[in-house]
């Protein structure tokens, strides 16, 4: 291990830190403001509370320099836009008469106004506003809030680096405005963006900022010899920069490959690297390239998108291999933390053997802290942290929950067969349309109905034995009446039971399985104001009984129209939650397929003629790099095929997509072989229609006409309009109707009018085919 003298400058930080508050604080204020209820300045003080709240926190766990700019009212990347000004013409109204409503108008909508569109952070399962650039862009900074959020670190007499995304990133992340050609190129406005981010890192530097971070994640991804010039551009410009601070640039979430020459050549004091398992290339290619010889390198060896605890002497081992490359180790997390809960401590129902596996924010942050001093001071400084480790890790390799030998064996036994339907499509969508015997362009939802406070009551009344089972279940049933009900007189064609019973796609079917754990206080944001509670995939993976029966056969008995049961695929499954990293994901995704299998057969045998299994997550887990996709999409697929594949030909099978990039794995939505596709469409105008249509995709697609993420309702005549772009991408004997996800967050009254909206675009359109 290294000396003391050789690592004495070793230092913790972070790249960010979650946002919400242990009790989500911020989530509460937020919407207390949307419905009137809480001040522009109270929710302007929660953030500030909050904000000051984690620093002290961070300075009493021994981190030495803090992030700032990472906390966000609703996304980082919507506060990038504001800072350099690139406001869509339509909020720009909105935004001078009010900042803050104009703000999250952008990230909402209004009913006269869309938002902007969204879709996922890379590979994770954040959300973030899609920057709309044209050629008539024009930038001007606004470095207010950074220059805020670091005066008040300041204040409290922290060492703080404030956190921006970079100038490449945000351009590679954004997309040609409406109405403007769809092959502009937002990276071609690099030379106008360059001089707004001079001006913002020059307001750093005279509001005290020594250095400041600059976030380039997008160039772990696959990039083109223009991209990696633009980015030598950028950094050669800002670097040459005579009124700045010192300048970190960041990566993550994978190796940065042929980015990381051009990053270490560039004229800037430091970078920041990931060098977890997903990114252990970059240590070769570091030193392939000379290290960073006179730079600082902030060394991201604590896994910052899952739960486990670290091996922290393997991190020792790799800081200390890293000593040698640059001029001065720095210890942090892989990324930001705002992909894990903030404090596993918290969770006071978990078993306590279990417990010393996890590590959320907090404990993250400790291990961080105690890597730096082991570091600087040597092993013997942190003797005992070590010991404790170890034992956390052998007591997870040997534990039971982690191995069944019946689980095993029956994964082992799967052959190519059991991944493939009886009869090819053709045949299938035959006995289907005569089975179903369904309208032209035919009507449903995604799955999920409004989830009222009077549902929530109802859980945490059982919960706390205020009510009994047989009383929360007769509110169920009511409920599942009640949507049955307003389904049948809005005129819907293939109905859903409105899943009442859960609590979250991923977490109710975790809690019904065994080698999933669940948290009480795990939260984790996924957009905005929607926080999700990740389970823990700790074990081996099997169902004990039927989990969706019972509701989707009693809602079933309630209508002669079909009920559609409702499952979530087993790479969502996977994607969201923290899943365990002892084995390969492919193997962990057989043994969830298998499990969702039982369910789709009793589905079936209860009389269930449509069953939707969504797989939401299937591009959002898209390796960043091209060279791992086939391995990926191949289990991946592979899956969901093994999930689907059971059931009657005329049994038809629906998957769901939402908010992300489908262009470039329209092939893997084909392999799925399912029999009807819905994906996102409303808020990219269709777009994923043509790209279908592009592909020569055969089978039926709802591509959505409402856009559910935002408040406002779509009318007749805009879902009709949809639906006619759609029509010139996917013919109308294989195009379905419906909106763009579940309903889940919606309230009832604007349900029932963009519902009531969307039959009746679908009426208008059908008349208009069928009327010679």
């Amino acid at each position: 291990m290294t000396t003391k003298s050789a690592a004495a400058a070793a230092q913790s930080t972070l790249y960010g830190y979650p946002r919400q508050g242990p009790d989500r604080e911020l989530k509460k204020a937020v919407e207390g403001y949307w419905k009137g209820r809480v001040t522009a300045d109270a929710l302007r003080a929660t953030a500030a509370g909050l904000r000051r709240t984690t620093w002290r926190q961070l300075a009493a766990a021994g981190v030495d320099e803090v992030p700032t700019g990472d906390f966000s009212y609703y996304d980082h990347v919507l506060d990038t836009t504001v800072m350099v000004g690139a406001i869509p013409e339509r909020h720009r109204a909105a935004v001078a008469a009010d900042p803050l409503d104009g703000y999250f108008a952008m990230a909402r909508g209004t009913q006269d106004v869309a938002p902007l569109e969204m879709t996922k952070w890379f590979d994770t399962n954040y959300h973030y506003l899609v920057p709309e650039l044209g050629p008539d862009t024009v930038f001007a900074a606004d470095s207010s809030r950074q220059v805020a959020a670091l005066g008040e670190a300041l204040a409290e007499g922290l060492a703080a680096r404030p956190v921006l995304v970079g100038p490449v990133t945000y351009l590679l992340l954004a997309k040609p405005a409406p109405g403007v050609a769809a092959d502009f190129d937002p990276l071609s406005l690099l030379d106008r963006l360059l001089p707004v981010y001079a001006e913002v890192l020059a307001d750093l530097r005279a509001a005290g900022a020594e250095w400041v971070q600059l976030d380039e994640p997008a160039l772990v991804q696959d990039r083109t010899p223009a991209e990696l010039d633009a980015a030598a551009r950028a950094y050669r410009g800002l670097g040459g920069l005579t009124d700045r601070p010192k300048l970190l640039v960041a990566s993550y979430f994978d190796r940065l490959g042929d980015a990381l020459p051009v990053l270490a050549k560039a004229p800037v004091e430091g970078l920041a690297l990931d060098f977890t398992e997903r990114a252990a290339a970059n240590l070769d290619a570091l030193a392939a390239v000379g290290g960073l010889p006179g730079k600082r390198l902030v060394a991201g060896v604590v896994n910052g998108r899952n739960i486990w605890v670290n091996d922290l002497t393997a991190s020792l081992t790799t800081l200390g291999t890293l000593l040698g490359l640059a001029d001065r180790v720095d210890v942090s997390a892989s990324c930001s933390l705002l992909h894990v809960p903030l404090d596993a401590a918290a969770e006071r129902d978990t078993d306590p053997q279990i417990l010393r596996w996890l590590a959320f924010a907090r404990q993250k942050t400790a291990e961080i802290v105690t890597l730096a001093k082991g570091l600087s001071q040597g092993t013997g400084a942190i003797a005992a942290e070590l010991a404790a480790n170890r034992a956390d890790l052998a007591s997870r390799a040997r534990s039971p929950i982690t191995h069944d030998p019946d689980v095993r064996s029956r994964a082992a036994a799967v052959s190519a067969a059991d991944t493939r339907r009886s009869q090819p499509y053709g045949d299938r969508a035959a006995a289907q349309h005569a089975a179903l015997r369904l309208p032209l362009l035919p009507s449903t939802t995604i799955g999920s109905f409004p989830q009222t406070a009077e549902l929530r009551t109802a859980r945490a009344d059982l919960r706390a034995g205020r009510i009994d089972t047989a009383g929360y279940e007769e509110r169920i049933r009511s409920e599942i009446q009640e949507v049955i009900s307003f389904q049948e007189k809005t005129g819907l064609d293939v109905l859903v039971h409105g899943e009442p019973e859960r609590n979250d796609m991923v977490q109710y079917f975790a809690e019904q399985l065994t080698g999933y754990l669940a948290t009480q206080h795990g939260w984790v944001q996924s957009y905005g104001t929607r926080y999700v509670r990740p389970p823990v995939l700790a074990g081996d993976i099997s169902r004990p009984e039927p989990m969706t029966v019972r509701w989707t056969t009693y809602a079933q008995s309630l209508t002669a129209k079909p009920v559609k049961g409702m499952l979530t695929g087993p790479v969502t499954m996977l994607a969201w939650s923290f899943v365990r990293d002892d084995q390969p994901l492919a193997d962990t995704a057989r043994q969830v397929a298998l499990a969702l299998r039982d369910e789709v057969n009793d589905l079936e045998a209860a009389g269930t003629s449509v069953i939707q299994v969504d797989e939401p997550a299937l591009r959002e887990t898209l390796p960043l790099r091209t060279a791992d996709h086939g391995d990926y999409l191949s289990w991946a697929t592979e899956a969901f095929r093994l999930t689907t594949a059971g059931v009657r030909p005329e049994t038809q099978v629906h998957t769901h997509m939402c908010y992300a990039e489908f262009g470039d794995i329209v092939q893997a939505i084909d392999d799925l072989d399912a029999d009807v596709i819905s994906l996102e469409a409303a808020r990219s105008h269709m777009q994923v229609a043509r790209e279908l249509a592009a592909h020569g995709y055969p089978r039926e697609a709802g591509p959505g006409v409402y856009d559910i993420h935002s408040p406002r309702v779509p009318s007749a005549d805009e879902a009709a309009n949809l639906l006619r772009t759609g029509l010139e991408a996917i013919p109308a004997e294989r195009l379905w109707v419906n909106p763009d996800c579940g309903l889940k967050t919606r309230g009832w009254p604007e349900t029932r009018t963009s519902l009531e909206n969307l039959v009746a675009a679908a009426r208008t359109v059908r008349s208009e085919l069928t009327t010679p």
